[in-house]
């Protein structure tokens, strides 16, 4: 995962993603925090692609609200030491695996 290809939209939901983390006192940073991030951000592109595909996004972010929730807390020394989870960092690799075969500068949250 390489943040200087990233965009900055997308750049500031990994950090608004990391910060929902912490404040839940999560130990990992999962793809739904990255969701959560991604489905809050003002003006951001993804609410505007769900909504046109006919996505109730206030429902989805409701039942993501909920996932993140449900997530296991760390308390003691662990408690504000966040890493990427596993399943992020799968996931993040992917577009950056293939960003250079279509030819993207930037990998964008859309």
């Amino acid at each position: 995962m390489r943040m200087e290809k990233m965009t900055t939209r997308f750049q500031t939901a990994l950090s608004e993603a990391q910060s929902l983390a912490v404040g839940r006192e999560h130990q990992f940073i999962e793809p739904a925090h990255l969701f959560v991030a991604l489905l809050d951000q003002r003006d951001g592109g993804l609410r505007h692609v769900l909504g046109a595909a006919g996505v109730n996004v206030n429902a989805l972010r409701s039942a993501v609200g909920d996932l993140v929730d449900r997530l296991p807390q760390v308390s003691g020394a662990a408690a504000g030491d966040v890493q990427v989870g596993k399943d992020l960092a799968r996931a993040l690799n992917v577009p950056d695996k293939l960003s250079p075969r279509r030819g993207d500068d930037y990998i964008s949250s859309e």
